[in-house]
């Protein structure tokens, strides 16, 4: 785990520092207002970024995730009079059934797509326009994953729930007394691995909304999010309320981030345009164009 927290630590301070070096070119360029130049500007971004909050808050969020990981990943071992106190019926009826369940290969299974989601927002620069925009992309990525990372060692922290498999007199003590026994709630497989794929599945609806078939895109998200919580449950790692909150925390996280960033300029549907007269007086008038089937 040490390993991965400095390898985690360490791709994030590349990140900023490539996001904080580019970010001047990405966010300070003045176009002209002229109709022959206006036929060569690029397009308008589809995400617009306030980098004096948006940096200041994915290092944060990235700074507190590494501390909070190495906190509940390193707290001390239960004593066995503990383990050996728990009560089965102290857990509510929806969970309950779930402490009689363990299984190291569905947790390995699970590892797989926890760890194969991680870098899976780097098949977003496949397409050009987000190679593009790439710093912009990667700062909100880097926020997504350091806000729902926050929000779940905050709360593995302060919950302190035990684990299924430490009710579980099947498995052996050395496993239910380890100190990560007590992170079950929430889930921060699920969380993260629907935080990436719904922000994938966010950022290309964002980038292409011709795209007829993007219920695809989320469906596939949904999936993934929804096996990994199977599998977390199936292996005695979490109970089923544990993944229900991991799957909306990640869901919500990974879909409206994009939608708070989004750039309504860049939608090829709204249009703004001044308008002047004397019962009107001066402002802007918006239009937006619904699709006809």
């Amino acid at each position: 785990m040490r390993k991965l927290l400095m390898k985690i630590a360490g791709l994030c301070a590349i990140l900023c520092a490539v996001l904080t070096q580019s970010s001047a070119q990405v966010d300070s360029v003045t176009y002209t207002t002229s109709a022959k130049a206006a036929e060569t500007l690029p397009p308008d971004p589809a995400f617009r970024m306030k980098l004096g909050i948006d940096i200041p808050v994915a290092a944060a969020g990235t700074a507190w995730t590494l501390y909070g990981f190495s906190k509940i990943y390193g707290r001390d071992d239960v004593t066995v009079e503990k383990i050996n106190s728990l009560d089965r019926n102290s857990i509510n009826k929806i969970d309950r059934g779930t402490a009689n369940n363990y299984s190291p290969r569905a947790k390995a299974a699970s590892d797989k797509f926890f760890y194969g989601s991680m870098p899976l927002p780097l098949f977003l620069l496949i397409d050009k326009r987000i190679r593009n925009d790439a710093a912009r992309v990667g700062l909100l990525w880097l926020e997504s994953m350091a806000t729902t990372g926050t929000i779940y060692t905050a709360s593995a922290m302060m919950a302190n729930r035990f684990r299924p498999y430490a009710y579980n007199p099947e498995v052996s003590i050395e496993q239910r007394t380890r100190g990560g026994a007590r992170n079950s709630f929430f889930a921060g497989h699920v969380a993260l691995v629907g935080t990436s794929t719904f922000f994938m599945a966010s950022v290309l609806s964002q980038y292409h909304p011709e795209w007829s078939n993007k219920w695809i895109l989320y469906t596939v998200a949904g999936a993934a999010t929804l096996t990994t919580g199977y599998l977390r449950v199936k292996a005695g790692q979490h109970f089923k309320t544990d993944v229900a909150v991991g799957v909306a925390v990640g869901t919500l996280v990974g879909t409206l981030m994009p939608y708070i960033h989004k750039n309504r300029k860049a939608d090829p549907k709204l249009s703004f345009y001044p308008v002047t007269g004397q019962n009107t007086g001066t402002g802007f008038a918006a239009i937006y164009k619904l699709n006809r089937k």
